[in-house]
């Protein structure tokens, strides 16, 4: 993504991770390199937007240039998609965009790059199995010091985000019993799941610093919070979704993400106070959004209360739809919603697959999904 943070709120971005598998065995194939190359292996375009290598060699990932409209985002997650889709099926090989490994041999090659090495020097095993991916959103913001503030401001509305996005039920051929077994395997790395609160931008700085100090995070660009000021780009950055089946799954995060992001710099110029979150709550919310995503109880963070997912649903769109209204969004994502309420989530999908032909019914279909030219409706 290139930079662009003259209009806080407006702009935003998607960094998609994907994952490469065998069409005949369903197992993840490090075929990054392979499949990068015939993308011309560059880490971007003229645009800002490109592809490039992941952690793992089985990952490859794409990033957006900045869009101020969600059919300008579309469009740019489809052309991302469909060059890294080609390619691999040049290769011989499926691009899955989802959470988790469906089927794998376990370890996989570190991708090339010294980051890399150092990163599965200092995790070791707990890396080197790490075939999981997300689905990353920026939204721009004027300065740093706004961005810990409106990250303050959104905490309490990220579990209902992974909710939604929640595609990760499979993780090594065995159904974890999550909707986002992604969420869990988070759990093992310092820094993760709900970001403290912190009081200001030379605060957050000072945490991470120490966390790097510690030996418990590579650098300060490393953290698996599920939300954070940027380490480079004038964005704040969403990193709680799974990397969801669709490119409408992957617009309907973007356009919430944007709308709780322009709601919480409303209520900041207002003057509204921060959130205050129970961290236990927090917690347990971020939990049961993974266990059970759409389908079960939720527990609201801010009311301490165990509550119906479809309920958390409800109050987000609610709080969102002043700053909905502003940017035009209102009817396209009332209409994503109700696709992922009738359809379920990526995790519901992948289960009546793995019901109907077991896990290459799964790839087959994660592979359709991700394709955005198959299906169009945003």
């Amino acid at each position: 993504m290139t930079r662009d943070g003259s209009t806080g709120g407006l702009t935003m971005g998607v960094e998609e991770e994907f994952l490469l598998a065998d069409p005949t065995t369903a197992r993840t194939v490090p075929g990054a390199q392979a499949v990068l190359r015939r993308v011309h292996k560059e880490a971007s375009t003229s645009d800002g937007s490109g592809c490039k290598a992941e952690f793992l060699a089985t990952q490859v990932e794409s990033a957006t240039a900045v869009c101020t409209t969600l059919e300008e985002l579309r469009d740019r997650l489809a052309a991302d998609r469909a060059r890294l889709v080609d390619a691999a099926r040049q290769e011989g090989l499926l691009l899955l965009s989802c959470g988790t490994a469906v089927v794998s041999d376990g370890r996989a090659p570190v991708a090339e790059g010294d980051r890399f090495r150092r990163v599965s020097e200092m995790f070791a095993d707990v890396v080197n199995d790490y075939q999981v991916c997300g689905c990353h959103v920026h939204v721009g913001v004027p300065d740093r010091e706004t961005a810990v503030s409106v990250v303050n401001r959104v905490r309490p509305w990220l579990p209902t985000l992974l909710a939604l996005s929640a595609n990760s039920p499979f993780f090594h051929g065995i159904d974890r019993g999550y909707a986002s077994w992604r969420m869990m395997e988070q759990t093992r790395f310092p820094a993760s799941w709900m970001p403290p609160r912190f009081a200001d931008a030379a605060s957050y700085d000072a945490e991470v610093k120490r966390l790097v100090s510690y030996g418990a995070l590579v650098d300060d660009r490393m953290s698996f919070w599920l939300m954070r000021p940027s380490p480079w780009l004038p964005t704040v950055e969403f990193r709680v979704a799974d990397a969801v089946a669709t490119v409408d799954d992957a617009v309907l995060q973007a356009a919430l993400g944007r709308a709780l992001v322009r709601r919480a710099l409303a209520d900041l110029e207002a003057g509204l106070p921060e959130p205050e979150l129970d961290d236990r709550a927090a917690a347990a919310a971020v939990w049961a959004a993974a266990r059970y995503g759409l389908d079960g109880d939720g527990v609201d963070p801010l009311t301490r209360t165990r509550t119906p997912a479809g309920e958390l649903v409800d109050a987000l769109l609610r709080h969102v739809e002043p700053a909905l209204e502003e940017t035009g969004d209102t009817e396209t994502v009332r209409r994503l919603l109700a696709s992922v309420r009738r359809d379920g989530t990526g995790a519901d999908r992948q289960r009546r697959a793995w019901e109907s032909g077991g896990p290459l019914a799964v790839v087959e279909l994660l592979a359709s999904l991700t394709d955005a030219r198959e299906r169009k409706s945003t």
